[in-house]
């Protein structure tokens, strides 16, 4: 669970309630509060929900590509899946596309496991999106989308990145020259 909040009965200070990672950080520990209620001690964590997931809905997928579409780091990625590999949930195999890259698929078990959760899984989002207006749920869920969006996008290779329109630039227009300043000369009487 969640530490204590601390702070006034809306619990926090001003200048964090104003702090969007702040906030998100706040509202991930709610979330992963209520995933953990709903999925009780032993059940999958919500990043193993995920992985399986990601490879139910793509077959075949390597672990770059799960850590590309989860956004689970790296190292924390090929740990988590070897501990689902032992457990039965995952098999494991050299991509067909590339070699060098273990290609990850769904076992029997791993696809029970997935099945069993969904409910579950439905539930906890129901509860959190539940604590929100009615009309505010799905500009929610579309904005989180935006951002990641956003953020993959920033993070790609530059190769990856989509092309940036650049505005053409508009010629200046030249000054229009000031007349000199006609000196007067006095001349001499």
């Amino acid at each position: 669970m969640a530490k204590a909040k601390s702070g006034g009965k809306r619990g926090g200070l001003p200048a964090l309630d104003k702090s969007p990672s702040h906030l998100l950080h706040r509202a991930l520990q709610l979330a992963l509060d209520i995933y953990a209620d709903e999925f009780g001690p032993g059940g999958l964590t919500q990043r193993q929900y995920a992985v399986l997931s990601a490879v139910e809905t793509q077959e075949g997928l390597t672990q770059t590509d799960l850590v590309r579409i989860t956004g689970i780091d790296r190292s924390t990625l090929a740990d988590m899946a070897a501990r689902m590999i032992v457990k039965g949930l995952l098999e494991r195999q050299r991509s067909a596309a590339d070699a060098r890259a273990n290609a990850v698929s769904l076992t029997d078990a791993g696809r029970a496991a997935l099945e069993e959760a969904r409910p579950k899984m439905a539930a906890a989002d129901a509860r959190l999106l539940k604590l929100i207006g009615g009309g505010k749920r799905e500009s929610l869920t579309n904005l989180l989308r935006d951002l990641v969006r956003a953020g993959d996008e920033a993070a790609a290779p530059p190769a990856e990145k989509p092309a940036k329109k650049v505005k053409a630039e508009k010629p200046k227009k030249a000054k229009a020259e000031k007349p000199a300043a006609k000196k007067k000369v006095k001349k001499a009487a």
